[in-house]
């Protein structure tokens, strides 16, 4: 029983782990075997958590990130189609009102700006000379008609003579009959001078030969005024109507013709910086030919003028209406983006993310595009942001009202409503 105790306790011995006064070699079996499965469950989860944080920050992004854009919405509506070009304004009548007759001003009946109708009284040339140079006309004319009378009369009874008795010859009569005929014509003379003399004096009061706006005074009251002068009294300008003329490439020419023949067709007078429109008018016609030198040709349209928007000389950008395409779909044309396989836009869909649509341009004018392909009113189409944009992506869209500023209320259109 000893030796079986004692074997049991050896064996005891040999089973137990480490005593309690164990050495360093003691300690390197007890922890030998935990060790290492504790040491690779430390590196795994290392190694996870690395590998979580080296996700690629776009792939995190797309599904996340939302991006603000500017929006529109795709219009239904008629658009026009304008040619472009650059014009210059005509008085349609300039008038540089010079005196017909020499002499004294004695009266300006106007002021520099003044609108004038025509026939109205301007100017008074001194008038007397010409009452003087008329009496004297009546006067002679008065003489040379008496004197008419008599040679008529003795004209007359040798006449008589030469047919009843033959008391005077032929020869006679026919002198008499020449003298008659010279003295009539003095009398006609006499006539042409007063005549000449009324013109004179019509010429004294200085009229407005049309209606239209004076400019500036070129003289003043109590000057002596002559027919040869080399400057005008003034200069009268008609402004209403008022022409202005333009030119366009000559190969838009034979298209302007085939739409003037069918109807008047509509011409607008922008500002010099195209952005203010001044007033609208018609085209009236094409020049007969095409300048060479620049490959345009010249035309010419009449404005009414009404409210004085259009002065001679002044530059304007012409926009000729050829037409209007009924229901076109129309979008901003800052939302075209251009790319290998043409031109495309970024729709908003109903759950906000943006898709790539390539699109048929039918027509562009100013900062409006006509599609004919790809887009269909009441979609919503980016404006703003474009760049920052790829497929799928989450947005927030921002209506932008005309001229580049988002709206007020900062309301979110609703994607896909028109």
């Amino acid at each position: 029983m000893e030796s079986e105790n004692h074997a049991e306790s050896e064996g005891a011995k040999v089973i137990d782990p480490v005593p309690a006064d164990t050495s360093s070699v003691h300690l390197g079996r007890k922890f030998s075997l935990p060790f290492v499965p504790m040491a690779a469950l430390f590196f795994a989860s290392v190694l996870l958590v690395g590998c979580s944080r080296s996700d690629p920050p776009t792939a995190r992004a797309a599904g996340q990130q939302t991006m603000p854009v500017g929006v529109a919405t795709a219009e239904k509506k008629d658009m026009p189609v304008y040619l472009s070009g650059l014009g210059s304004v005509n008085a349609f009548n300039t008038v540089s009102l010079r005196p017909r007759v020499d002499g004294q001003l004695l009266e300006v009946n106007f002021k520099e700006g003044q609108f004038v109708n025509q026939g109205d009284l301007l100017a008074v040339i001194d008038p007397r000379p010409y009452e003087v140079a008329l009496s004297q006309a009546q006067a002679a004319l008065f003489r040379d008609q008496a004197q008419l009378k008599d040679a008529q009369l003795n004209y007359d009874r040798f006449k008589d003579l030469y047919q009843q008795s033959g008391a005077i010859s032929k020869q006679q009569l026919d002198t008499q009959r020449a003298s008659a005929d010279q003295l009539e014509g003095v009398v006609r003379a006499d006539q042409a001078t007063i005549d000449n003399a009324k013109l004179n004096l019509v010429y004294c009061r200085v009229t407005a030969p049309i209606s239209g706006r004076i400019g500036l005074r070129l003289i003043d009251k109590g000057n002596m005024v002559h027919a040869t002068d080399a400057n005008p009294l003034l200069v009268i300008t008609q402004l209403q109507p008022i022409s202005v003329i333009f030119t366009l490439p000559e190969d838009q020419l034979q298209t302007v013709a085939q739409h003037m023949r069918g109807k008047t067709l509509e011409v607008d007078a922008y500002s010099r910086d195209d952005r203010n429109k001044l007033t609208t008018g018609k085209l009236v016609t094409i020049d007969n030919q095409i300048d060479q030198t620049t490959g345009t040709g010249k035309l010419k349209a009449v404005f009414d003028n009404k409210d004085q928007s259009l002065w001679p000389n002044q530059f304007v950008n012409i926009r000729l209406l050829l037409e209007t395409r009924k229901n076109s779909t129309v979008i901003p044309a800052v939302a075209i983006q251009r790319g290998p396989q043409g031109p495309y836009v970024f729709t908003v869909k109903p759950d906000k993310t943006v898709e790539v649509r390539q699109v048929t341009i039918a027509l562009t004018q100013n900062n409006a595009v006509a599609i004919s392909n790809g887009i269909a009113p009441g979609e919503v189409v980016v404006i703003d942001g474009q760049d920052k944009l790829q497929p799928k992506m989450k947005v927030e869209p921002r209506a932008i009202v005309p001229g580049g500023s988002r709206n007020s209320q900062g309301a979110e259109p609703t994607p896909g409503a028109p």
